[in-house]
């Protein structure tokens, strides 16, 4: 039987479908992320970027949940590397004035001690730098830290310009493995990137996915399948975003929700149901 909780990327890593997201959760970060294990998450998502992520306390909850038996190798656990521009320049965790490379490779030195490991699953860019040279020589430097075992597989954050992404794949030697965006209207729910990312093996995440689309969750085609399945509306959501091969991230501070998300893999949708949900984002 096919796990339906896990995937496998193109990287060959072995990815959940539901990935709970660590930012803003500032001093709870830690009593949530143990939560979020103990109720049945696998993977992690964070970020080496203390303005809106506490990666330290990720890391301390991953000591408590490994006295409590649960083994790294177990988990997904996914960083990234901020930009100078999106830090604060109060607590900026490499050295600003060291060449880019270096700050990509000091910021990934920070995340292992700041989560414990010798690895990470995965290792994203937050967002696309300008012009494509100095993206190209972060990528470079990501690489780097692929190529010695460092990060299992790359991606990028916050990419919505389908061509921006074209390029990073034509001149990667190592190719994006996911793109993480936030999932919203605005964007047209990136339809054309998440067309091409289909078309090349590239796992699309989703955040902000339930905060970004309440019209979604209230609308009368979602309410009236939600008590079809006797479900909640997110799970109707999360599972239809899984059963198109998109991959959420949900940053819940409550434990029943906890559970509940990860109860999607207890039913399927039908694919007429699927088409519902698709014709709502047609109308968007």
């Amino acid at each position: 039987m096919v796990d339906q909780e896990w995937l496998i990327t193109a990287a060959g890593v072995k990815m959940p479908r539901l990935i709970y997201g660590t930012a803003w959760k500032k001093e709870r970060t830690a009593d949530l992320v143990v939560k979020a294990i103990q109720s049945g998450f696998k993977g992690i998502d964070t970020a080496c970027q203390p303005k809106h992520y506490d990666e330290r306390l990720v890391g301390a909850a991953l000591r408590r949940l490994k006295d409590q038996g649960v083994e790294r190798d177990n988990l997904f656990l996914q960083t990234k590397f901020t930009a100078l521009a999106d830090q604060d320049p109060r607590q900026v965790p490499y050295d600003k004035n060291s060449p880019i490379e270096s700050q990509v490779i000091q910021s990934f030195e920070a995340s292992k001690n700041n989560l414990q490991t010798q690895y990470l699953d995965s290792l994203v860019l937050h967002s696309p730098l300008e012009p494509h040279g100095l993206l190209m020589r972060v990528w470079d430097a990501m690489e780097t830290i692929q190529k010695t075992g460092g990060a299992l597989q790359l991606g990028i954050s916050n990419c919505y310009n389908t061509e921006v992404i074209k390029q990073l794949y034509d001149d990667a030697t190592i190719k994006p493995a996911v793109v993480q965006n936030r999932f919203y209207k605005e964007t047209g729910y990136d339809a054309d990137l998440r067309n091409w990312c289909a078309n090349h093996g590239v796992i699309y995440q989703s955040f902000w996915t339930l905060t970004a689309n309440p019209h979604i969750l209230t609308s009368n085609t979602v309410q009236t399948i939600a008590q079809k399945y006797n479900r909640t509306a997110p799970q109707i959501f999360f599972r239809y975003l899984s059963q198109i091969g998109i991959v959420p991230l949900t940053g819940t501070c409550s434990e029943q929700h906890m559970k509940e998300d990860l109860s999607i893999f207890d039913f399927e949708l039908s694919s007429d149901d699927l088409n519902y949900v698709s014709r709502i984002f047609k109308q968007a």
